[in-house]
C-alpha cells in the first residue's frame, strides 16, 4: 500500500495498510475541495448480514449503476 494515510502527532505520514484505510485517506484529502468521487458497479452482489454473528441471515443486494459522492467546504461565516 501507499504512504498516503493520516499523519501522526509529529506530522509524519502513517503507512496505509488496508484498502479501507486508503479510501478513507483519499476521501479525507478531497473533502472540502469540491471533489467528486464516482463509483461504478456492474452486476455486483453483496450479502448484507442482519446482525453480527455466525447465525446471521443475509440479504443479497445487487448493484448496477453509479454512486457519486461530492464534498464541499463548510462556510466559515457563523451567525451571532
Amino acid at each position: 500500500m501507499a504512504s498516503t494515510g493520516p499523519t501522526d502527532e509529529y506530522g509524519e505520514m502513517n503507512e496505509t495498510q488496508t484498502w479501507p484505510e486508503l479510501a478513507i485517506a483519499v476521501y479525507d484529502r478531497l473533502t472540502g475541495r469540491g471533489a467528486e468521487i464516482t463509483y461504478e458497479f456492474e452486476d455486483m452482489e453483496v450479502d448484507v448480514p442482519n446482525k453480527i454473528g455466525d447465525d446471521a441471515d443475509h440479504a443479497r443486494w445487487r448493484l448496477d449503476g453509479t454512486l457519486k459522492v461530492s464534498t464541499r467546504a463548510k462556510s466559515e461565516n457563523k451567525l451571532k
